[in-house]
Protein backbone atom coordinates (compact mmCIF):
# COMPACT_ATOMS: atom_id res chain seq x y z
CA UNK A 1 0.00 0.00 0.00
CA UNK A 2 0.66 3.35 -0.71
CA UNK A 3 1.23 6.06 2.20
CA UNK A 4 3.01 9.44 2.43
CA UNK A 5 3.17 11.57 5.15
CA UNK A 6 4.52 15.54 4.78
CA UNK A 7 5.89 14.84 8.45
CA UNK A 8 8.14 17.33 10.96
CA UNK A 9 10.04 14.75 13.57
CA UNK A 10 9.53 17.78 15.90
CA UNK A 11 5.83 17.86 16.16
CA UNK A 12 4.92 15.02 18.35
CA UNK A 13 1.37 14.63 16.51
CA UNK A 14 3.52 14.27 13.23
CA UNK A 15 5.26 11.34 14.88
CA UNK A 16 2.29 10.15 16.40
CA UNK A 17 1.00 9.45 12.66
CA UNK A 18 3.83 7.98 12.00
CA UNK A 19 3.74 5.71 14.39
CA UNK A 20 0.35 4.46 13.77
CA UNK A 21 1.59 3.84 9.68
CA UNK A 22 4.28 2.05 10.77
CA UNK A 23 1.76 -0.09 13.85
CA UNK A 24 -0.33 -0.83 10.56
CA UNK A 25 2.68 -2.86 9.38
CA UNK A 26 3.17 0.49 6.49
CA UNK A 27 6.31 1.85 5.96
CA UNK A 28 5.21 5.05 4.11
CA UNK A 29 7.14 7.83 2.27
CA UNK A 30 8.61 10.14 4.48
CA UNK A 31 8.81 13.52 2.97
CA UNK A 32 10.34 15.93 5.06
CA UNK A 33 8.65 19.04 3.91
CA UNK A 34 10.06 21.43 5.44
CA UNK A 35 13.38 20.54 3.86
CA UNK A 36 11.64 19.42 0.45
CA UNK A 37 8.60 21.53 -0.28
CA UNK A 38 6.05 20.24 -2.06
CA UNK A 39 5.26 22.07 -5.15
CA UNK A 40 2.72 24.54 -5.76
CA UNK A 41 0.47 22.44 -7.47
CA UNK A 42 1.10 19.48 -5.60
CA UNK A 43 0.04 21.65 -1.98
CA UNK A 44 -2.59 22.84 -3.28
CA UNK A 45 -3.98 19.55 -4.48
CA UNK A 46 -3.36 18.12 -0.77
CA UNK A 47 -5.45 20.90 0.67
CA UNK A 48 -8.29 20.42 -1.76
CA UNK A 49 -8.18 16.52 -1.78
CA UNK A 50 -8.46 17.15 2.35
CA UNK A 51 -11.33 18.92 2.08
CA UNK A 52 -9.90 22.17 3.85
CA UNK A 53 -9.36 26.20 3.23
CA UNK A 54 -6.17 27.27 2.58
CA UNK A 55 -6.47 28.85 5.70
CA UNK A 56 -7.08 25.84 7.52
CA UNK A 57 -3.80 24.27 6.53
CA UNK A 58 -2.07 27.15 7.65
CA UNK A 59 0.02 26.58 10.80
CA UNK A 60 0.00 29.65 13.58
CA UNK A 61 1.49 28.10 16.42
CA UNK A 62 5.80 28.92 16.29
CA UNK A 63 5.55 30.35 13.43
CA UNK A 64 5.92 34.28 11.44
CA UNK A 65 2.27 33.53 10.83
CA UNK A 66 1.13 37.14 12.59
CA UNK A 67 4.60 39.00 12.14
CA UNK A 68 4.02 38.49 7.97
CA UNK A 69 -0.06 39.44 8.52
CA UNK A 70 -1.05 36.37 7.07
CA UNK A 71 -4.23 36.96 9.42
CA UNK A 72 -5.07 39.71 7.14
CA UNK A 73 -8.42 38.17 5.64
CA UNK A 74 -7.72 40.17 2.67
CA UNK A 75 -5.32 38.00 1.29
CA UNK A 76 -5.74 35.91 -1.63
CA UNK A 77 -5.70 31.94 -1.51
CA UNK A 78 -2.74 32.27 -3.92
CA UNK A 79 -0.79 34.89 -1.52
CA UNK A 80 -1.17 32.27 1.36
CA UNK A 81 0.22 29.53 -1.01
CA UNK A 82 3.33 31.34 -1.74
CA UNK A 83 3.79 32.28 1.87
CA UNK A 84 3.71 29.01 2.96
CA UNK A 85 6.23 27.52 0.29
CA UNK A 86 8.68 30.29 1.28
CA UNK A 87 8.58 29.53 4.77
CA UNK A 88 7.51 25.54 4.65
CA UNK A 89 6.79 26.10 8.68
CA UNK A 90 3.45 27.44 7.69
CA UNK A 91 2.10 24.19 6.03
CA UNK A 92 0.34 22.44 9.09
CA UNK A 93 1.12 18.98 9.53
CA UNK A 94 1.10 15.80 8.97
CA UNK A 95 -0.97 15.84 5.92
CA UNK A 96 -0.76 12.17 4.94
CA UNK A 97 -2.01 10.62 1.76
CA UNK A 98 -3.71 6.94 1.25
CA UNK A 99 -5.82 5.37 -1.34
CA UNK A 100 -8.65 5.74 0.94
CA UNK A 101 -8.03 9.65 0.75
CA UNK A 102 -5.72 12.79 1.89
CA UNK A 103 -6.17 14.42 5.56
CA UNK A 104 -5.04 16.65 7.98
CA UNK A 105 -3.81 13.89 10.55
CA UNK A 106 -4.32 17.01 13.44
CA UNK A 107 -4.90 15.01 16.03
CA UNK A 108 -3.41 11.85 14.91
CA UNK A 109 -6.10 9.57 14.83
CA UNK A 110 -7.49 11.14 12.35
CA UNK A 111 -5.66 8.89 9.98
CA UNK A 112 -7.63 6.18 11.05
CA UNK A 113 -10.11 8.25 8.46
CA UNK A 114 -8.13 6.98 5.52
CA UNK A 115 -6.01 4.08 7.19
CA UNK A 116 -8.95 1.52 8.00
CA UNK A 117 -5.77 -0.90 8.44
CA UNK A 118 -4.62 0.72 11.14
CA UNK A 119 -8.33 0.16 13.18
CA UNK A 120 -8.09 -2.61 15.95
CA UNK A 121 -4.02 -2.32 16.14
CA UNK A 122 -3.51 -0.96 19.93
CA UNK A 123 -1.94 2.51 19.70
CA UNK A 124 -0.92 4.83 22.68
CA UNK A 125 0.51 8.28 21.71
CA UNK A 126 3.38 9.35 23.19
CA UNK A 127 1.67 11.27 26.01
CA UNK A 128 0.18 7.89 27.20
CA UNK A 129 -2.77 8.88 25.46
CA UNK A 130 -4.75 5.54 24.22
CA UNK A 131 -6.30 5.58 20.73
CA UNK A 132 -6.76 2.10 20.26
CA UNK A 133 -7.03 -0.15 23.51
CA UNK A 134 -5.37 -3.54 24.09
CA UNK A 135 -8.72 -5.20 22.98
CA UNK A 136 -8.56 -3.35 19.33
CA UNK A 137 -11.24 -0.61 20.22
CA UNK A 138 -10.84 2.88 19.46
CA UNK A 139 -10.94 4.86 22.97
Amino acid sequence: MSVTIYHNPECGTSRNTLAMIRGAGIEPEVILYRETPPSRERLIDLIARAGLSVRDAIRVKNTPYFELGLDNPALTDAELIQAMLADPILINRPFVETPHGVRLCRPSEVLLEILPEALGIPFTKEDGEVVIDASGRRV
